[in-house]
């Protein structure tokens, strides 16, 4: 299921060109009985506070407090703070929208996609997970897999060329090192830049990587 077919039921959204790059999924659309309701409240609560204060100073108190609910409920869906943290850092990219024949427009789609959502809010999955990342090993380790499985494997399996994998690798880096300067750390130019202005710019870059020869 992609992020466009859970429309309806989640936050997801497409992103075929240039117009709207939305994603990742945090997670797929389910039905939104009272107890997925309560499921969703605690995850949005423990992002949150993982934001604020990192992995290891979070609370299983202070999230259920957060999210209105008894401590006993948090535990009762996610059995511990590790499990909490996983599933509120779950993501995963929207490929099919993002994939075009043009490798250009891949780059741009999936540039735009990170400038613009997600990582830009800094309560979405993979914000959450860049910030933690920073602080906690719990969380590096998480982040390496899932950079690892969403962007090096998925980029290398379609680069017709040698070292695709690390070709991918440096485009994951380029990536993340991009947002997390322009929304970790506010490096002045970066952050104060203009999206279409960083995208002129870096496209060419990224997509010599992924398509040398095109």
């Amino acid at each position: 299921m992609t992020c466009a077919d859970a429309a309806t039921n989640a936050s997801g959204r497409a992103a075929p060109q240039h117009t709207e790059a939305r994603g990742p999924c945090p997670e797929a659309a389910l039905p939104e009985r009272k107890g997925e309701r309560t499921r969703r409240r605690i995850l949005a609560a423990a992002r949150r506070r993982f934001a604020e204060v990192g992995y290891e100073r979070a609370t299983i108190r202070a999230i259920a407090a957060e999210a209105e609910v008894d401590k006993s409920s948090v535990m009762q869906y996610f059995g511990s703070k590790q499990e909490l943290f996983r599933e509120a850092v779950r993501w995963h990219l929207p490929h099919d929208e993002l994939t075009t024949g043009d490798p250009g427009q891949v780059v741009e789609n999936r540039l735009r996609g990170m400038l613009d959502h997600w990582a830009a809010d800094q309560d979405t999955p993979m914000a959450v997970l860049l910030r933690t990342s920073m602080t906690s090993e719990e969380a590096a380790e998480l982040l390496r897999r899932r950079v690892t499985a969403e962007v090096t494997d998925h980029l290398a399996a379609a680069i017709d060329g040698p070292d695709a994998r690390l070709r991918a690798a440096l485009f994951g880096a380029m990536m993340m090192g991009i947002a997390s300067q322009r929304h970790l750390l506010h490096l002045p130019d970066l952050a104060e830049a203009d999206v279409d202005d960083i995208v002129r710019l870096a496209a060419p870059l990224l997509r010599g990587l992924i398509a040398p020869e095109a």
